[in-house]
C-alpha cells in the first residue's frame, strides 16, 4: 500500500501547483490545533478556535491573536491549557461561520452542537439541544433562508481512540447529515449512512450540499431542492481523505485532502483541491513543503488568498500573491 501512496502523490505533483518560500507566511497562533477559519464583513478579520477551547481573533500584526469567545461558561485553567486532549469541559470548538447578514458568529462544537455569539463576543449560546448527534463536526449557512446544515460523525472516536484504526474502518457509516431551522428551532436528520462526514458546504444557489466523507475518499452531494430533492450521489472521488469543504466567491470550492501513509509512522501528503459545482478538479495545490509531512483540516479562499489549517501546527499558513 505505501509504495502505491507515493508513487500517487509524485504522480500528482507533475501536474500540481508548487508554492515558493516568497509566497507562504504564516500568523502564530496563542495555542496549537486551529481547525477552520472564518472572516468577518467589516474588516476581514480571521477568527479560529483552539484545541484549548477558546475562540480567537486576529487583532492585527503587533498583537496578533486575542480571546473572542468560549463554548462553555466554565472552563478550569488547569485543565483547559489544551495538553489533556478533548475535554467536554472545555468546549471543542472545530468549525466557525458568520451570518453576513446579522454579523453573529455560529460555532459548531464537536460536543454542544450549534452555538452562536454576538459580535462583541463572550460565552455562546447554544441551539441544538437534544440527543440528534454523538460529535458533531461540520456546518454552513444558507444565506438566503437562514437555514444551517450540519454534519455528525457519529461514535466512531469514542470506539476508536487510535487514529490509525479510525482510518481503517472505511465500513463505519454512522455519520449523518443533519439541518437546524432557525424559525421552528428544531433539527432534522437528512441523510444516514455516512463515512465519517467531516466537511460541509452549500452550493452558491444554495441546490445542493456537499459533503465530505473521509472514510471513503470521496464527496457526496446532497440535493436540497429541484427535481432530484433529497436525494443523495457521488459527487467526485478523491486521491486522498477530504476533510473540511469551503465554497470560493467564484463558486467553486475547495477541500482539503490528506494522501495518508499510516505505516511505520503517520505521514501524510496535504493538498488543497478546487473543485467546480459540476465536480471537476480544476486545481490542485502542494502543501507538503511547508506543513512537512502533516495533516491540513481546511484551504478556505478570502479575497485572493489562500489559508490553511491544521491541528497540529501554532500558526495560520497565508499563501498570497498567485491568482486561483
Amino acid at each position: 500500500m505505501v509504495p502505491v501512496l507515493t508513487v500517487l502523490f509524485f504522480c500528482l505533483l507533475q501536474n500540481t501547483l508548487v508554492f515558493g518560500l516568497n509566497s507562504f507566511h504564516k500568523i502564530l497562533l496563542p495555542s496549537i490545533g486551529s481547525e477552520s477559519y472564518a472572516f468577518d464583513s467589516e474588516n476581514g478579520r480571521i477568527y479560529t478556535g483552539l484545541n484549548d477551547g477558546r475562540i480567537v481573533k486576529f487583532q492585527d500584526p503587533k498583537i496578533g491573536f486575542v480571546d473572542f469567545a468560549t463554548t462553555v461558561s466554565n472552563r478550569p485553567k488547569k485543565l483547559c491549557d489544551g495538553t489533556k486532549g478533548d475535554l467536554k469541559i472545555c468546549g471543542k470548538p472545530i468549525g466557525l461561520e458568520f451570518n453576513q447578514k446579522t454579523k453573529e458568529l455560529y460555532i459548531i462544537d464537536a460536543y454542544l452542537g450549534l452555538l452562536v455569539v454576538g459580535k462583541e463576543g463572550g460565552v455562546a449560546t447554544q441551539l441544538s439541544r437534544g440527543s440528534h448527534f454523538d460529535y458533531a463536526d461540520a456546518f454552513d449557512i444558507d444565506t438566503a433562508t437562514g437555514v444551517i446544515y450540519f454534519t455528525d460523525v457519529g461514535d466512531i472516536f469514542s470506539k476508536n481512540r487510535n487514529f490509525t484504526d479510525i482510518v481503517y474502518r472505511a465500513n463505519d457509516r454512522g455519520g449523518k447529515l443533519l439541518k437546524y431551522d432557525p424559525k421552528t428551532k428544531k433539527i432534522e436528520v437528512l441523510l444516514k449512512g455516512l463515512a465519517m462526514p467531516v466537511g460541509l458546504a452549500i452550493s452558491k444557489d444554495g441546490a445542493f450540499v456537499l459533503i465530505s466523507e473521509y472514510l471513503t475518499s470521496k464527496i457526496t452531494r446532497f440535493w436540497v431542492k429541484g427535481p432530484k430533492a433529497n436525494t443523495s450521489e457521488t459527487f467526485v472521488e478523491l486521491p486522498g481523505h477530504p476533510d473540511n469543504i469551503r465554497r470560493a466567491s467564484s463558486g467553486d470550492f475547495w477541500v482539503a485532502v490528506n494522501i495518508l501513509k499510516l505505516q511505520p509512522t503517520l505521514t501524510a501528503f496535504p493538498l488543497g483541491q478546487k473543485i467546480s459545482a459540476k465536480g471537476q478538479i480544476l486545481q490542485t495545490v502542494n502543501f507538503y513543503g511547508e506543513y512537512n509531512a502533516t495533516s491540513i483540516t481546511e484551504v478556505q479562499e478570502h479575497l485572493g488568498t489562500l489559508y490553511v489549517a491544521s491541528l497540529n501546527t501554532d500558526f495560520v499558513g497565508v499563501y498570497k500573491g498567485l491568482r486561483f
